[in-house]
């Protein structure tokens, strides 16, 4: 320890207050731990809260709503004159998310975390060094718990400079909506802010290097979302390599196919989505012999430890699902495995939710990857043009569809595509989760008319018994 620095001792260390790093805080202290918070931003809540998950889906409704007024007439409504303030959009949005990380911070002071803020490296097993605004603080830990996340990858040539090119955060808060908008990217974030600018007026078009949406779904699923970007005017060009940038007024996208003739794309402003790295540089794993996979990902066991007894690591820096949920549920499993406790993160499905228009959402196998792993299945799906709850929302495109074994009737699947599907896909990850059968969903009365309905018609669906499709 250098003369002038102080050092502190905890129980448990955790590195970054996002959706993992704030709960695995807040579980070790409520299991009796004395536990220290590292974050080196001013809001607790990481990327999730403050420019990714909240503000995203804040804008996507907003959007949404307008997008309704707008073509509300089919129902009898007519508007004149609907106007968008950008201004007091993000604000509504940026107040979402003050309340949240607010009650974050709150939560952590009545549960007694003390957080201390700046940049954290590991200086060896059992120590950490904090680069904070007053002087270097050493950390001396029992455990530590590193939660440090990820952040937007970068294409050479694109780099964000927040005015012509953008990442998620600065699209988040926008100035103005900008008339022509190229996205580089067709994942989940590519796809979602895409589908909000094309509602806010911008001419939309996302370039994608796979050749098609979603090639881990069912390809019915993304059929059904491209024939939603069709109708919203947003043009998809799949197979397309972002091969070159010319800034100017407007400024030129060069996105080049595997053969044939490059397409050149005028743009006001760029959108940069094409994934995350995780934030493993820079947090001293050298220091403390922490591995990692070829890609930068801390390898973790299923109590969430690494290879080094004593410090764990959760949530998108363990890479795999890159989902705020699972971070929350490898949260818990690090902390009470700290505390004692008989845990793992071992969990049949994780469902996932793209908040596009219309909603993706899947648990468990799909039909394709359940044939792909040896199974026998029989599939049964249910088409939201027959759900009555769906007709009165005015949004019927697309369905909801499960996987099962053939001869014992266990549910291996299901995936979703509709309005609202991310409020029904949990129901099908706790059958999964509990070894429901076919038969046990079938004999659970889903509430009428609601879009839930579809999940249980399509389970009928699968054993030969539906009645309304």
């Amino acid at each position: 320890m250098v003369v002038g620095w102080e050092s502190k001792r905890y129980d448990v260390a955790v590195v970054g207050a996002g959706p993992g790093g704030y709960v695995a805080a807040l579980r070790a202290a409520q299991l009796g731990k004395r536990v220290v918070l590292v974050e080196r931003r001013e809001r607790l809540g990481g990327v999730c809260l403050n420019e990714g998950c909240i503000p995203s889906k804040a804008l996507i409704h907003a959007a949404d709503l307008a997008w309704e007024v707008r073509h509300a007439s089919a129902m009898g409504i007519e508007v004149d004159g609907l106007r968008v303030d950008v201004g007091r959009l993000v604000a509504w949005k940026d107040g979402i998310v003050e309340r949240l990380t607010g009650g974050v911070a709150f939560l952590c002071r009545k549960a007694g975390v003390e957080v201390v803020r700046g940049e954290a490296r590991l200086t060896s097993e059992r120590t950490l060094l904090v680069e904070t605004a007053e002087a270097p603080l050493e950390i001396e830990f029992g455990a530590a718990i590193l939660a440090t996340g990820s952040s937007p990858m970068e294409i050479p040539g694109f780099e964000p400079d927040g005015e012509r090119i953008v990442g998620p955060r600065e699209a988040l808060s926008p100035v103005e909506i900008p008339e022509r908008l190229v996205v580089i990217g067709a994942g989940y974030v590519g796809l979602e802010l895409g589908t909000v600018y094309a509602k806010l007026g911008s001419k939309v078009t996302v370039v994608e290097m796979l050749p098609e949406l979603f090639p881990a779904l069912d390809r019915d699923v993304a059929k059904v979302v491209e024939r939603r970007l069709k109708k919203l005017k947003i043009r998809l060009l799949l197979g397309h390599r972002a091969a070159g940038f010319e800034p100017g007024g407007p400024s030129t996208v060069v996105a080049a196919p595997e053969s044939g003739a490059p397409v050149r794309l005028e743009a006001d402003r760029v959108l940069v989505a094409t994934g995350r790295v995780p934030n493993s540089s820079g947090i001293g794993l050298e220091a403390a012999g922490v591995a990692t996979d070829g890609r930068g990902f801390v390898t973790v066991d299923a109590r969430q430890e690494t290879n080094v007894p004593g410090i764990f690591a959760i949530g998108d820096l363990t890479g795999g699902t890159l989902l705020a949920h699972a971070a929350y549920w490898q949260a818990k499993t690090a902390a009470e495995v700290i505390a004692g406790e008989p845990a793992a993160f071992d969990h049949v499905a994780i469902p996932a939710v793209i908040y596009t228009d219309p909603e993706v959402a899947w648990a468990g196998f799909g039909e394709a990857a359940a044939r792909a792993a040896g199974h026998d299945v029989v599939v049964g799906s249910f088409p939201l043009r027959a759900s009555g709850r769906a007709m009165t929302l005015g949004s019927v495109d697309g369905f909801v569809k499960v996987v099962a074994e053939r001869e014992s009737g266990l549910l291996l699947g299901a995936v979703a595509v509709g309005r609202g599907v991310s409020e029904i896909i949990t129901e099908a990850a706790l059958a999964l989760e509990m070894g429901a059968s076919l038969e046990d969903v079938a004999g659970t009365i889903h509430p009428h008319p609601t879009l839930s309905e579809a999940l249980v018609e399509a389970v009928e669906a699968a054993m030969g018994k539906g009645v309304h499709a």
